[in-house]
């Protein structure tokens, strides 16, 4: 987690200059380098977790030793890098509030996540509970990845067409990206449908849990649907600086509708994962943050 620290300021540095196709070249090359890497930790060299572990790790170090020389020598932040300087600490006090916001935003949908494949083991069948909603889990994990580049670029746009006092072009660049997302949401959806059973089958071949996901996969569809909504929302909420509003939808949604609903459907009735993960998603997916 330290190693973000480095990288979100410097890409939020660069975004906020519109400056992202390097980024984009950055990232793939190090996904290429990474995809390599942990292939030899892991079947090669026979290292299993940790090897993926310290992978992960150095794949980050490598982002980050490529971005900052960019910073520091590209012609596109010449004007916007000067160096150090005591003037990065003029109006910390707001900034570490509206940080403080964020944070508690991203640790409520964080810690929500992995509450929710925690309570999925306590169920009755823990295993094929916790494996099925695993698997859900990662392909929606996988969508709203994508998403988030959407949101990203959302939350940049409106923030720069309100600072320049553009308030309609704000509104209908969120228009623009959120019927973009829909259209999106709703072909992943139809993906998700189609290939139910083969969803299943590229992580494991037990027919329970193949049978167990099959059943979970019209929820994850309206999931994967509502998450060409949500992350538009939330990169709408950081580009204008509702981060504090957010955080109090966040653990109204999550942990005082979602969470306990859920827990009383998933262990008092005979509904299980099924009902348990829908009740959590369809009230959760409200509004979150984008890992500002």
């Amino acid at each position: 987690m330290g190693i973000t620290a480095a990288v979100d300021p410097m890409q939020r540095f660069l975004q906020a200059q519109n400056i992202v196709n390097p980024l984009a070249y950055m990232s793939v090359s190090v996904l290429l380098l990474h995809t390599l890497l942990t292939w030899i930790a892991v079947y090669v060299l026979d290292y299993g977790l940790l090897g993926a572990a310290l992978t992960l790790s150095f794949s980050w170090w490598v982002y980050v030793i490529l971005i900052t020389p960019y910073i520091v020598l590209s012609p596109s932040c010449k004007e916007t890098w000067t160096g150090l300087s005591a003037s990065a600490f003029t109006g910390i006090w707001p900034y570490f509030k509206l940080t403080v916001s964020s944070a508690v935003m991203l640790c409520l949908e964080i810690r929500y996540s992995q509450g929710l494949v925690l309570i999925s083991g306590l169920l009755a069948d823990p295993t094929v509970s916790l494996d099925s909603i695993s698997i859900c889990m990662n392909y929606l994990k996988w969508d709203m990845e994508f998403m988030l580049g959407l949101s990203a670029s959302t939350s940049v746009r409106v923030s720069n067409e309100l600072g320049a006092g553009h308030a309609k072009v704000a509104k209908f660049a969120v228009m623009v990206v959120t019927g973009t997302s829909t259209i999106i949401s709703i072909f992943f959806s139809a993906i998700v449908l189609s290939f139910r059973v083969g969803l299943s089958k590229l992580f494991t071949s037990d027919v329970e849990v193949i049978e167990a996901v099959s059943d979970l996969t019209p929820l994850l569809a309206i999931s994967v649907f509502l998450n060409g909504i949500q992350p538009i929302l939330s990169g709408v909420a950081s580009g204008s600086g509702w981060q504090s509003t957010v955080a109090y939808v966040n653990l109204t949604t999550y942990y005082v509708i979602g969470l306990p609903i859920g827990c009383v459907l998933g262990f008092k009735t005979s509904l299980g994962v099924a009902k348990n993960s829908d009740m959590n998603w369809m009230t959760g997916y409200v509004v979150d943050e984008d890992h500002q």
